[in-house]
């Protein structure tokens, strides 16, 4: 399992925010994931869990190429049509992951 904190993107954005705000974010997401890992998924099954932190799809691409995963299961908000009906991330690493993506509508 992955989640990814998205960047600021520009510095102008991140000079509003204290200059240890992403390790804060991405030390709080690995405690999210672990505490919804461990609710939600038996422990009798193996799990890796990934925080990123970044462009969402480059991470998510990061990711599951670090760990040699076969399958990327990612949410799709409702997109608009410029999107052509997926969202922009989704859309994203559904055209460059080199493994299978399923795309679950939310």
């Amino acid at each position: 399992m992955a989640t990814v904190i998205p960047d600021f993107g520009l510095g102008a954005v991140g000079a509003h925010f204290p200059g240890d705000f992403a390790e804060k974010a991405v030390a709080k997401a690995k405690e999210d994931l672990r505490a919804f890992v461990g609710e939600r998924v038996p422990s009798d099954v193996e799990t890796r869990r990934s925080v990123g932190y970044g462009t969402v799809y480059e991470e998510i691409l990061k990711i599951a190429k670090e760990t040699g995963c076969d399958l990327i299961v990612i949410a799709s908000n409702r997109p608009e049509l410029k999107d052509y009906l997926l969202g922009p991330n989704a859309a994203r690493v559904v055209r460059h992951a080199d493994c299978s993506v399923l795309v679950v509508r939310d």
